[in-house]
């Protein structure tokens, strides 16, 4: 398995358990950023060649990428 096809695969399983990690009971703002870390793990994964450091930093700016668009605009 090549290391693109393997971020892939990461990817689609951290999308997968995001998904159905019960978003029914979060708030916008929660599922936001849940989504977010989603989707930023994913990046840095593919990014980075599949680097640990990569997956965890794109999570983490994703998350705060997240949390920061769902927040009220007043």
């Amino acid at each position: 398995m090549t290391n693109v096809s393997r971020s892939f695969t990461l990817g689609a399983l951290v999308v997968s358990v995001a998904a159905l990690a019960g978003c029914s009971g979060m708030s916008t703002h929660q599922r936001d950023t849940a989504v977010g870390a989603g989707i930023g793990g994913v990046a840095g994964a593919v990014l980075t060649g599949g680097s640990t450091a990569g997956t965890i930093g794109g999570a983490a700016v994703g998350g705060v990428i997240g949390h920061e668009t769902s927040k009220d605009k007043k």
